[in-house]
């Protein structure tokens, strides 16, 4: 079994939340169906489209990556405030803002998200800011985590347009005031 981060009405009424109805992401259906899109990017805009959720398994590392923290799709904080695994619609917001970023700064890079190419884009950003030589550090020490034991990096192989995709059920989620359960 995997993670599904499912949208949910914002606050829980009664003891359990309530799935948001798939209708309010039927828009994302029209990219699953444009004809020039990648069928990675289809099949997950379908996915939104039909099922208000995201099969979040696949993304979990990268996202952690991204934004520095440890199980971010799977709530792991909120559960440990809250006894709930809920991303509530702030968290969502950054969720969505951190994978805009990085779909935004991976342009240069090509349509091809990789391991190495996430490696480059995250090194450019922390390059300028203050502290670049302790925040790098700090990246490859994360980085060589991902690597299994005789140092190969992690197989990743998603397309630019997957991760925006991904990205807009977030900001979805927080321009209209959605949380996403965590369910695994």
């Amino acid at each position: 079994m995997g993670l599904d981060n499912v949208a949910v009405h914002w606050p829980r009424t009664g003891r359990f939340y309530d799935p948001v109805a798939p209708a309010d992401f039927v828009d994302f259906g029209d990219l699953a169906d444009a004809p020039e899109v990648a069928a990675p990017t289809a099949a997950l805009a379908g996915h939104i489209a039909k099922t208000g959720t995201v099969r979040a398994t696949a993304y979990t590392e990268l996202v952690d990556l991204l934004l520095g923290l440890d199980g971010v799709l799977y709530a792991t904080e909120a559960a440990a405030e809250d006894e709930d695994p809920v991303i509530d619609p702030d968290g969502c917001a950054w969720i969505a803002g951190g994978l805009e970023r990085f779909v935004d700064g991976h342009r240069q890079h090509g349509d091809l998200v990789t391991f190495d190419t996430v490696g480059a884009v995250l090194r450019a950003a922390l390059a300028d800011g203050r502290l670049a030589e302790q925040q790098l550090r700090w990246l490859d020490t994360r980085l060589d985590a991902l690597r299994d034991e005789s140092g190969a990096a992690p197989q990743w192989s998603f397309v630019r347009s997957e991760l925006s995709v991904l990205a807009g059920f977030y900001r979805r989620c927080a321009d209209r005031g959605f949380a996403v359960y965590a369910d695994s």
